[in-house]
């Protein structure tokens, strides 16, 4: 999978790919991420991308001639499967759209920035609008950081036990039931004797159970779904 994120503070954006799952699946060479500074295709030597709205109003516009530059580009040397602009006024990022996004080849995020893109970007290039939550960053890179990381844990390899994602909160509409670890028991507190128990069906049931439960009382607007 080939990423190329579109944005106007690369800098902030490139940490969170150089540490952990995210990095080892870059060095492993399963997933090639590149980032795309907007002032490099600015209108003129100050680097202007951006200006102010028509109609008037507070909070300055990025510009389309910019980013249709910088989107030609990129799809003059390939094909691109989606190009996703990240924006608090989307469709909710979740995990059944991060299944559907680990499944394609290359991909183009835009971050939004300011008081976000001209509409007609929007309107000529965007095939997927994504937010991660409902309120408002001061730009889009920290939305595609978290969207790249539930992408890539999912392609295969990445993980060290596969079967990991597949039993991760979301996937079944469902949250994943308690875990525990070593001791068994700490300051009272016992691990339920089922886990303990090597009746690996029964295991099963129980987890199954939990995750319902936990789901009804914590996220039952999930179960309506």
């Amino acid at each position: 999978m080939r990423i190329d994120i579109i944005t106007v503070s690369p800098e902030l954006i490139k940490s969170p790919f150089e540490f952990s799952i995210i990095k080892r699946a870059i060095d492993k060479n399963l997933v090639e991420v590149y980032f795309h500074d907007l002032r490099t295709y600015a209108l003129n030597d100050y680097g202007k991308i951006d200006d102010y709205q028509f109609g008037g109003g507070a909070g300055m516009v990025l510009m389309i001639e910019p980013i249709d530059k910088c989107i030609s580009k990129l799809k003059e040397e390939r094909t691109y499967d989606e190009v996703i602009y990240m924006t608090p006024d989307a469709p909710t990022l979740n995990q059944q759209t991060a299944n559907t996004l680990s499944l394609k080849e290359n991909i183009i995020i835009l971050c939004g920035h300011y008081k976000g893109v001209d509409q007609r970007v929007r309107d000529l290039y965007i095939t997927r609008e994504i937010s991660i939550g409902d309120y408002v960053l001061s730009g889009g890179e920290l939305g595609a950081a978290v969207l790249c990381d539930t992408i890539i844990r999912l392609i295969p390899g990445v993980l060290g036990d596969e079967t990991s994602a597949l039993t991760d909160s979301f996937q079944d509409n469902l949250l994943s039931p308690p875990v525990y670890t070593r001791p068994s028991e700490y300051k009272g507190l016992k691990v339920p004797d089922i886990l303990l128990s090597g009746n690996f069906p029964k295991i099963e049931d129980w987890r199954n159970e939990q995750s319902f439960e936990r789901t009804k009382k914590i996220r039952p607007d999930l179960l309506e779904d």
